[in-house]
């Protein structure tokens, strides 16, 4: 597989974490550079962290996780929608967090990088090298998702109130997104 291949997988890959950001830089308040580079570096590294493990899982195991992968995304982004929806309708502005919460960070990061598992699977079956995939998946993910966050930033100030409540029908619409092109279109 040549390195055009693999960069066009990566930004496949790196579109969820894309929107996840821009939810995320929506939905926090205060968005400083710390936070931005937090964000996108855990974003980045489960996303090249799964397809390694996939790697190394090979064969053996891609047919009992393909059957429910797309499950596991989505119930995992629709419990952060819904939490959000939720936390943006019981708060007043003033009263939103400044920070996302390190564990939802993880389930974020978890969740949109769970397709990279198979594609580490795939890698696996081509007997590719994962060094050069995982490096660029890692990359791309990292820069796509500070590019979503600053978006994210630049409309959450305009947008307001509803902005959580924006990012939560996101991330759920994500989880349906993942869900139904498993079940429908594969």
């Amino acid at each position: 597989m040549d390195i055009l291949s693999i960069i066009i997988i990566a930004i496949g890959l790196s579109m969820d974490s894309f929107a996840v950001s821009i939810t995320n830089g929506l939905t926090i308040k205060e968005l400083n550079a710390k936070g931005i580079l937090l964000i996108s570096f855990s974003l980045a590294f489960f996303q090249a962290l799964m397809p390694l493990i996939g790697w190394f899982a090979g064969i053996g195991i891609e047919k009992h996780i393909k059957e429910y992968d797309h499950w596991i995304a989505f119930l995992l982004l629709t419990f952060i929608g819904v939490k959000m929806i939720y936390e943006g309708l019981k708060k007043n502005d003033a009263e939103k967090d400044t920070e996302l919460k390190i564990l939802t960070l993880i389930g974020q990061s978890f969740a949109t990088s769970i397709d990279a598992f198979a594609v580490g699977i795939s890698f696996a079956f081509l007997n590719l090298s994962i060094i050069t995939p995982v490096l660029i998946i890692g990359l791309i993910t990292f820069v796509v998702s500070i590019i979503g966050l600053q978006l994210g930033k630049c409309f959450g100030k305009k947008i307001g109130k509803s902005v959580e409540i924006f990012g939560g029908m996101v991330l759920i619409g994500i989880g349906l997104k993942i869900l139904i092109e498993h079940l429908y279109f594969q």
